[in-house]
Parts: C-alpha cells; sequence; structure tokens
C-alpha cells in the first residue's frame, strides 16, 4: 500500500462528489438520500439541489462507509477495476445504479441506461488517487 493508508482513511487527502441529473418528475429530497446512502447518512457533507443533486464529503466516515459497502456486497474487484480503467489525472470515477443507491445498495453501471432514472455519478478526487483505490478495495483479513 502506497502512503501507509491501509489502517485509516483520515491519513489521506481525498474528496467524494456524488452527482445525478434531476428529471421534473423526482423528488429532489429522495435524490439526496440516495446520494447519503452511498456515503452513509452520518457522515458530514455538503448537498446541493438545482437541476441535479450533488453531494460533496471529505470526512474520512464516508470513505469508511462506502468500502465497508464494497466489502460486504463482495464487489471490491469489480469496483476495483472500474476505477482504475477511469483514472484521469487527480481523480476517478464511476456510475452507480440510482434505483439500488435508494434502497441503500451500492451497485455499479457499465452505461448511463443500465440506470432507468440516470446514474449517480460518483468521483474521487485525490493527489494519490491510486492509494485511496488500493485502499477502498483492500482484502483485509
Amino acid at each position: 500500500m502506497n502512503g501507509g493508508i491501509e489502517s485509516s482513511p483520515a491519513d489521506f487527502k481525498a474528496r467524494i462528489v456524488l452527482s445525478a441529473t434531476l428529471s421534473p418528475s423526482e423528488d429532489p429530497e429522495k435524490v439526496g438520500e440516495a446520494l447519503r446512502n452511498v456515503i452513509g447518512k452520518g457522515s458530514p457533507c455538503d448537498l446541493s439541489l438545482g437541476s441535479k443533486a450533488e453531494l460533496v464529503s471529505d470526512d474520512p466516515a464516508a470513505f469508511v462507509n462506502l468500502r465497508d459497502q464494497l466489502r460486504d456486497r463482495h464487489i471490491r474487484s469489480a469496483a476495483r477495476r472500474q476505477m482504475l480503467l477511469n483514472m484521469r489525472g487527480g481523480s476517478t470515477s464511476v456510475m452507480l445504479n440510482r434505483q439500488a443507491a435508494a434502497a441503500g445498495v451500492i451497485a455499479f453501471c457499465g452505461s448511463p441506461e443500465e440506470s432507468p432514472l440516470g446514474p449517480i455519478f460518483l468521483r474521487i478526487d485525490s493527489k494519490d488517487t491510486d492509494a485511496v483505490v488500493d485502499w477502498l478495495t483492500a482484502y483485509t483479513g
């Protein structure tokens, strides 16, 4: 592992950005709730609702919750593959199924069409994106 981050996300600087477009028929609060489900309801974040919903958090607890969900759903290797494929400079991104997130479950989308109301876009920004992806997707004993 790079940078000694195997034990705690507090050891690295990173930010999670979740965003989703809002259709006129959707309740913005429900979309905001789906975004909060991805990082955990207890994580401090900034949520803005307009023509799109966007949630931003740099709280270590958000990364712990995301890591726990990847582990619990047994999708660490898929997450790692997608995050590494989509890495650009100091960030990586993936698409998540919106309905699954509304139910509190993380499910990846390969294309926007896989989520009927449109996907949730998850982006992670960090100076050491490789290390963050390593930490999020690590297999621990």
